[in-house]
């Protein structure tokens, strides 16, 4: 089983060793052009575009993140770097051994900057906004030109739930059988919750282990109630209302 996973805005500073680029899993050296283009990028900017880039209006913390180079900056796996709220409910840290290995083995994060990683992958702290080009330059759009024939391979015969948000598509097309999960309250599709329970999914999955789409079925999630299930060509769609 592999998981799709999206990353976060929150990213926590500090770590271990200085970023190592060639540790990435997925090595190849397209990646490289993407990072040079962001490091020259925080140079030779105004900070109205880095204000965009950022997603940040607050000069200060424009200029604080401009000074950081990633190619310096000290690093933290993927799984613990992101700090969000789906992060926050995965709780990585709590997990026991065996799950943290799953994780850190089959669980891929579709980074704005990095794009394909391994929730192992060691990698520095970093400010860009979902959606943000560098200049005209498509991050999204590059990274499925070069990268999608490499997943393609790691996913071969593997059982997939995409976890990601809907924009992280535009990194990778799935072209085989997967699992999708949407999230209801009161009839409604939610967002915030959304995040909050791609997390608990992801961490209960991690446990269980399931390898196929009958299996992952009987799992039953805390707060979570089956409402229908959506089949869309390659994909099988789980609706839950959230209880």
């Amino acid at each position: 089983m592999k998981i799709l996973f999206a990353p976060s805005e929150g990213k926590i500073k500090g770590g271990e060793d200085v970023f190592d680029k060639n540790s990435l899993f997925f090595n190849k050296n397209p990646r490289d052009k993407v990072l040079n283009l962001y490091n020259d990028y925080l140079n030779n900017s105004t900070l109205n575009e880095l204000s965009k880039l950022f997603g940040l209006k607050k000069e200060h913390e424009i200029i604080q993140n401009q000074k950081i180079n990633i190619f310096k900056e000290k690093t933290l796996k993927a799984i613990q770097k992101y700090d969000g709220i789906a992060y926050d409910y995965l709780d990585y840290a709590s997990l026991p051994s065996y799950a943290k290995n799953f994780i850190d083995n089959n669980l891929v994060i579709f980074s704005n900057l990095f794009g394909i990683l391994l929730a192992k992958d060691q990698i520095p702290y970093y400010r860009l906004s979902q959606g943000a080009k560098i200049g005209d330059f498509d991050i999204a759009k590059f990274y499925k030109q070069n990268f999608s024939n490499e997943l393609d391979k790691f996913l071969d015969d593997e059982f997939i739930i995409d976890l990601r948000a809907k924009h992280y598509e535009k990194f990778y097309t799935i072209k085989k059988e997967h699992i999708t999960c949407k999230f209801l309250k009161n009839g409604k599709v939610v967002s915030h919750w959304a995040k909050a329970y791609r997390g608990l999914i992801a961490r209960k999955l991690s446990k269980v282990q399931p390898d196929s789409d009958a299996k992952f079925a009987n799992i039953n999630f805390k707060g979570l109630t089956i409402k229908e299930i959506i089949k869309k060509k390659n994909q099988k769609e789980y609706v839950y209302e959230i209880n």
